[in-house]
């Protein structure tokens, strides 16, 4: 019985990690910004007073969720999403060094409306 479950556990650790690393979405709305994680849930985004939102889901660079006291007193640069009732922030992206080449990237909601979005090709272009 233990022979077959060891080579399927051994299979999944191996093919975990690099699961992790596959090309990640952004929905349209995610801006780009500056986090820096304060004590949970305060932050400050860009320099300004900033709040997580109660469900709020943090994912670092190999996808996985990632809690918000272990962040503390550390700054990234994130994509992020806001609540549309709240304004807090619902969805937060520490970048990988591929994500932050990815240029250019709307740092506010005005540069969001006015550029294109390729989601497939996951670009931005601006007018």
């Amino acid at each position: 019985m233990f022979r077959c479950v060891l080579p399927v556990a051994v299979a999944i650790a191996v093919a975990l990690p690099a699961a992790a690393q596959v090309k990640r979405e952004f929905p349209p709305t995610a801006l780009r910004g500056e986090v820096v994680f304060v004590s949970p849930p305060d932050v400050t985004l860009n320099g300004a007073p900033a709040r997580l939102a109660p469900g709020a889901r943090i994912r670092g660079e190999n996808n996985l969720l990632v809690m918000p006291a272990s962040l503390a007193g550390h700054k990234r640069v994130v994509h992020y999403t806001v609540e549309a009732t709240t304004g807090l922030l619902m969805d937060v992206w520490l970048l990988r060094a591929d994500e932050l080449a990815n240029e250019p990237w709307p740092t506010s909601v005005q540069q969001a409306q006015a550029w294109s979005f390729d989601r497939a090709a996951q670009k931005w272009t601006r007018p």
